[in-house]
């Protein structure tokens, strides 16, 4: 199965047929929601915005600078591979 092998995970046959069987139940729920007709239907913010006042707790997306170094060592330390001071991915685009 392609998916799998993308995923890079192996599976049995047994696993495979299941998996297969999932993902179909899952595609063709995707193709019943659809095929429902939404026009004139505000998109709502949050799932409960229809039974009650939800406010959003959203915050500016800004980057903020290291006040110490032992602060910027500390946040450093979670990254798998690093240099000077920055973290390392793998490319992902080739």
């Amino acid at each position: 199965m392609r998916i799998a092998q993308l995923a890079r995970i192996q599976l049995s046959p047994d696993e495979t047929a299941q998996t297969q069987k999932e993902l179909n139940d899952i595609l063709g729920l995707m193709a019943r929601l659809r095929a429902v007709d939404t026009e004139g239907v505000e998109p709502m913010a949050h799932p409960l915005s229809a039974h009650q006042d939800i406010e959003l707790r959203l915050r500016e997306d800004v980057a903020a600078a290291t006040l110490t170094e032992s602060e910027r060592a500390e946040l450093m330390a979670n990254a798998p591979a690093q240099a000077d001071g920055l973290f390392l991915v793998p490319t992902v685009i080739e």
